[in-house]
């Protein structure tokens, strides 16, 4: 029988039990999104029930993603003395992410679409419950030994995390500029790795979280990187078959998120085991 209480008896414990149930969310967000459900913002804010209520693009990405720069901040101030090298290095490429997702890519955008009160509400609390499992966590919990800034999965992270990182900037770049001043409606996104999948941004930011979770090699690391995969691994595909309704001149060999050279067959074991990620016909 399942102690309940001991899973939640100390703070370390409960981040570590709260981190498995971000694995567990993750099951269920893949479950729900390949069932058809969308992140009703963007492209899909007109199906949300609350498409009424909206808050605009810039101020909805800079509210929302605010929790996830200031937490890990307050931890790494109030822990500041007992604060190792390596806890620090993680927590930095945690904090230097955000500190470009709250600060930079708010005030970036051009002319973007309103957000449903109710996402930015979700992904505000969602930023908040990470930011102090993965500030927390790294600031007072986290231990390493005196190797891991040079060993080999530390170092593979590390630069996973940073291609990741130029990836997700420079597609996001090219998705900010496909439209002229004063044009509207949409265009296909073309350089960078756009020319090999429809979904370049996201593959950029699961990429940066699998190298910071090889990087920092603990739970709840662990836990976002796989919560990221689940998330916006259905909704690449959801962008995928979006473009291929819209453009009849789509390019046929754009995959959806994962830049593969080769078609995988609808019942070959690959295109089974990959189910979680692409569940309707098409070429991941």
């Amino acid at each position: 029988m399942v102690d309940w209480m001991a899973l939640f008896a100390n703070d370390e414990q409960a981040i570590i039990s709260f981190s498995w149930i971000m694995i567990l969310s993750g099951v269920v967000t893949t479950n729900a999104l390949c069932c058809g459900f969308k992140a009703t913002y963007g492209r899909y804010g007109e199906e949300s029930i609350f498409a009424k209520f909206t808050v605009p693009a810039r101020i909805a990405w800079f509210v929302q993603e605010l929790p996830s720069l200031a937490v890990p901040i307050y931890a790494l101030i109030i822990n500041s003395n007992n604060l190792y090298p390596v806890n620090l290095a993680v927590l930095m490429l945690f904090i230097g992410h955000y500190i470009q997702r709250t600060l930079i890519y708010p005030f970036l955008i051009k002319g973007g679409k309103p957000s449903p009160i109710h996402v930015v509400f979700m992904a505000f609390s969602f930023c908040a419950f990470n930011g102090y499992l993965q500030g927390f966590y790294h600031a007072k919990y986290a231990s390493y030994d005196k190797n891991h800034l040079g060993s080999f999965a530390s170092l593979t992270g590390l630069a996973l995390f940073f291609v990741g990182m130029f990836i997700n900037i420079h597609s996001d770049h090219i998705l900010r500029n496909l439209r002229k001043p004063g044009e509207t409606g949409y265009k296909i996104p073309r350089g960078g790795m756009f020319e090999y999948v429809s979904a370049a941004n996201f593959f950029g930011e699961i990429v940066e979280w699998i190298g910071f979770a090889l990087f920092a090699q603990t739970t709840p690391a662990s836990a976002f990187a796989f919560f990221t995969i689940c998330n916006i691994g259905p909704r690449a595909v959801q962008h995928h078959h979006w473009y291929h309704s819209k453009f009849e001149d789509y390019p046929a060999k754009r995959r959806a998120l994962i830049p593969i050279c080769f078609k995988i067959g609808a019942n070959s074991p690959l295109s089974i085991s990959l189910y979680f990620i692409a569940p309707m016909k098409s070429n991941l």
